[in-house]
């Protein structure tokens, strides 16, 4: 009843972040995972390291601005030893990715063997890592996860709003990092809130709120949340992909 007339289809707080420390206006960490999964599918489906399954992921830790530790975890046939795997993916990819890893913590498949992956091997009921999706972890998320939702639900698509409103702030100069929040009621179309904050908690929420509608359909239509994006969002986050219409900078 209240989603046909254009309100939100659900509650809740969503939040959105941006920040100039790299390119993609994403933090350090999650751009340095993302690229090191990516590489992992990369080796794979070339044929570089044949002996690569399919389910892999990896993990970044950053401290005081430089890489503490790297996780990698990676599905290999049987007949690839263990020395053999850590070799490899240390040469072919997590030094292509970060550079020197003098003074960092590497693990690759710590329990050892990992020989069988994917919903054989692990599975559950709780849809998408959120903080995965997201930002790495270092922000709240309000939502629940966004795969599987349609954009009349503000867990994804005020989310994205919230990105597209974050990084432009940023890109516009009013803030080197920015964290904006939004807040709906089931049915209502005017959010109850728009917050925005710089890096130092200044509040600039009024330029997010004067250059951006974050009603849910004016959002659908800004975003072009109708089109089909959403496969391409099964993996490698759903931010920091210039792909995505709710990544363009725009002038505010």
């Amino acid at each position: 009843m209240g989603v046909d007339t254009g309100g939100a289809g659900d509650q809740g707080i969503m939040y959105g972040y941006a920040t100039d420390e790299t390119k993609e206006f994403m933090p350090k960490g999650v751009v340095i995972a993302h690229a090191l999964t990516h590489g992992l599918e990369n080796l794979r489906t070339s044929g570089v390291i044949p002996w690569l399954g399919p389910d892999g992921k990896s993990q970044v830790t950053i401290e005081l601005g430089r890489v503490k530790t790297v996780l990698v975890s990676a599905q290999h046939d049987k007949n690839a030893s263990q020395e053999e795997v850590r070799k490899t993916l240390t040469e072919k990819l997590i030094l292509p990715v970060v550079g020197s890893i003098s003074g960092v913590e590497v693990f690759i498949n710590p329990t050892g063997a990992f020989t069988v992956g994917g919903f054989a091997a692990d599975t559950g009921l709780t849809g998408r890592k959120l903080m995965v999706d997201t930002y790495g972890g270092i922000l709240p998320h309000g939502g629940g996860c966004f795969s599987g939702k349609d954009p009349t639900k503000v867990d994804r698509s005020a989310a994205y709003m919230a990105r597209f409103a974050a990084k432009n702030l940023v890109a516009n100069g009013y803030a080197k990092r920015s964290l904006v929040s939004v807040a709906y009621a089931i049915g209502r179309a005017d959010p109850l809130m728009v917050h925005a904050i710089d890096e130092e908690g200044k509040d600039i929420g009024e330029a997010a709120r004067k250059n951006f509608d974050f009603r849910p359909r004016a959002i659908i239509e800004r975003l072009r949340l109708r089109e089909p994006w959403y496969r391409r969002t099964a993996a490698y986050g759903h931010f920091g992909r210039d792909e995505f219409p709710w990544e363009e900078i725009i002038t505010i």
